[in-house]
């Protein structure tokens, strides 16, 4: 490929990646000096985790147009969290049982 076609290449996707929802989940308390946030693109449940002083965090936000997770979708994410780290199959699940017996 050479460089015209990989730069029409890119054109063709990056609108398609531009229109996918941005999600934030600020996990830090009000009023901290960092702001600890869950950054999501696309699934609300395939994040990341960021630290960024406040003022770059709201140029973040701006820039990338966020919206911030619905309390649904924070309830979703925390429930498949738990099953990972709980559910029956898993190591953490052995180990969790075992403490209780």
């Amino acid at each position: 490929m050479n460089n015209t076609e990989l730069k029409l290449s890119n054109e063709q996707t990056a609108p398609a990646f531009d229109r996918l929802v941005k999600y934030v989940r600020v996990r830090s308390g009000e009023g901290a000096r960092f702001v600890e946030f869950d950054f999501a693109i696309g699934d609300p449940s395939l994040f990341v985790e960021l630290v960024m002083p406040q003022g770059a965090f709201e140029h973040f936000c701006r820039k990338n147009e966020v919206i911030h997770m619905t309390t649904e979708q924070m309830q979703a994410v925390d429930a498949e969290m738990d099953k990972w780290r709980y559910g029956e199959d898993t190591l953490m699940a052995h180990n969790h049982n075992r403490a209780t017996q």
